[in-house]
């Protein structure tokens, strides 16, 4: 792989070896230019507390192709970073093993606490010195887009930032996922393993750590942009670090607003666009606009923000920000049921989705009307109460009522995806009407925000041991009350055990080659189950009556 390297002395540590592999894959991968290789060299080793050994050399560097400009040559006895593979080559190195060693070297001399975030900030600052600074990047996407058009602005970032390690793909690839077929379709299904566990360490470190006001005020903020990150032990707590981050201006609104790509992403190109500003997230006219903004920036990828109750909305609603992205989600490949009018708006489509949730569909190619028309929904929703079917707009002054909106192109025409919420709790449901219900839990408890909405469904990492206890005590051979007893008698099946005898009441044939594709689609069924607890018009007589006199209130 490498072309006629000088051997570090010996008894020299391999770090020499894992910094030029790396600084090498950075210069290929064009994050870096060669003339700044020998500085890049030398300032992973300052951060990470080494002062040497040289770096491998070679006087055959342009042999591999790369020139340091196109008007200096390499003297033959100028040193010089020794390019230790090809593009292709590239492509299959091992980054996260080399940063691991990198890393750990860091850890060793002390530049960071032994654990896993303190490991991951020596990584990260590693990353950020081979990287363009924000204004190069701002000027090469502009550029880009200038010239290329957005798909290829887009394609030109996100590889960057997945070559600089900031969307883990590594820990991404490690989620384990499926499609379940059920009456709403093909649902999609995700065991979410890519987000690190939180340590001991800073779990405890977390509990001493003094309050205070914490900058960057959460991580959704601008000033994250080359953050260096803290442990769960500094005044304010922890936070990633941030120095590989880059985030490309955007204008949404006439307001500056950043586009970036998320570290864990759950589907294709998953983006987050998030306001300068520091606000509440709201769901508004405005804000449906700049959705809009977006979908006309970026015609190729869809945009969407969290509701903005708790309960239904998403785990960040301190910053205003959308999610967007490359993915065709269940939700827009759900059939029209029906279709209905918008008064005053003749050139609005207005379909009704078969779907879990309620949702409801506009689609104009006037994106003003289409926005008019999509406010008016929401000013009426956000009033209505149908106390037959639990939806109670307000109570003790605090509203309950509002909407997930998905925007995206289709042709020439805008669309809106509108779906309803309603965040009302009783003694009965304390965590929600229109939540996952009690019994659906041991599956899913937590929130339905903006990407489950749409049919994609985000699992915790549990579920990898219980459900493979499930699957021991299913193949057992033990049968009734005998097969009861092993399932609630064991702590990682005992939330499954009902659950669990159901599947094994309908699938007789259940067989060790079957048995995961059984328990697999179970947890589809479930997960459909979870989207009819959060839809507030359900698929019966009176649900569809319920929907058709808000219908008609419009």
């Amino acid at each position: 792989m490498a072309v006629e390297n000088t051997t570090p002395a010996a008894g020299a540590p391999r770090v020499a070896d894992d910094i030029n592999e790396l600084v090498s894959y950075a210069i290929v991968r064009g994050m870096l230019a060669p003339e700044d290789a020998i500085w890049a060299y030398n300032a992973i080793l300052e951060r990470i507390g080494e002062d040497g050994p040289a770096a491998p050399s070679s006087a055959v560097f342009l042999e591999n192709g790369y020139q340091l400009s196109p008007t200096r040559d390499l003297a033959e006895d100028e040193p010089s970073i020794e390019i230790a593979f090809t593009d292709d080559e590239a492509a299959g190195f091992d980054l996260e093993d080399c940063i691991e060693r990198i890393a750990a070297a860091g850890v060793a001399n002390g530049r960071e606490e032994d654990t896993p975030s303190g490991r991951d900030r020596i990584a990260t600052r590693v990353m950020d010195i081979l990287m363009p600074r924000p204004s190069e990047v701002d000027a090469t996407f502009a550029e880009l887009y200038d010239e290329d058009g957005a798909e290829a602005a887009t394609d030109w970032f996100y590889r960057l930032c997945c070559d600089a390690r900031y969307v883990r793909t590594a820990a991404i690839a490690r989620n384990i996922g499926w499609t379940t077929p059920t009456r709403w379709g093909d649902l999609e299904i995700t065991i979410n393993l890519s987000k690190p566990e939180k340590d001991p360490k800073a779990i405890a470190a977390a509990g001493a750590a003094p309050a205070g006001e914490a900058y960057p005020a959460c991580q959704l903020c601008m000033e994250n942009e080359g953050y260096s990150g803290r442990g769960a032990g500094a005044a304010h707590g922890a936070h990633p670090a941030r120095q590989n981050l880059r985030i490309v201006p955007i204008t949404l609104g006439d307001e500056h607003w950043g586009l970036q790509y998320s570290p864990y992403a759950y589907f294709s190109e998953h983006c987050i666009a998030m306001s300068a500003e520091h606000r509440l997230m709201h769901v508004d006219r405005e804000n449906m606009a700049r959705l809009v903004d977006f979908i006309d920036l970026f015609p190729h990828y869809f945009v969407g923000s969290n509701a903005d109750l708790p309960i239904v909305g998403g785990s960040i609603l301190s910053h205003d920000h959308f999610q967007g992205g490359r993915h065709t989600f269940p939700m827009m490949k759900a059939a029209v049921e029906e279709t209905f009018e918008i008064p005053g708006a003749p050139e609005v489509l207005g379909e009704v989705l078969r779907w879990p949730l309620s949702v409801l569909k506009l689609s104009a190619r006037d994106r003003e009307a289409l926005l008019d028309a999509a406010a008016h929904v929401l000013d009426v929703w956000r009033g209505w109460s149908d106390e037959e079917l639990g939806i109670v707009a307000e109570s003790d002054g605090e509203r309950h009522n509002t909407i997930t909106p998905v925007a995206c192109r289709e042709g020439d025409d805008y669309v809106l995806y509108l779906a309803l919420r309603c965040n009302i709790a009783t003694d009965e449901h304390p965590l929600g009407v229109f939540h996952p219900h009690a019994e659906w839990h041991h599956i899913k408890k937590e929130n339905i925000g903006l990407i489950e909405v749409m049919g994609l469904a985000i699992l915790p990492p549990r579920l990898v041991e219980e459900l493979a206890a499930v699957r021991e005590h299913l193949l057992s051979g033990a049968e009734g009350a005998a097969l009861a007893q092993a399932l609630e008698g064991d702590p990682l099946s005992t939330s499954h055990a009902a659950w669990a005898l159901e599947l094994a009441e309908a699938h007789p044939e259940l067989t060790p080659e079957n048995a995961e594709e059984i328990i697999r689609a179970g947890v589809g069924e479930v997960f459909g189950h979870v989207l009819e607890d959060a839809g507030v018009y359900k698929w019966d007589l009176a649900g569809r009556a319920g929907l058709h006199r808000f219908l008609a209130a419009l």
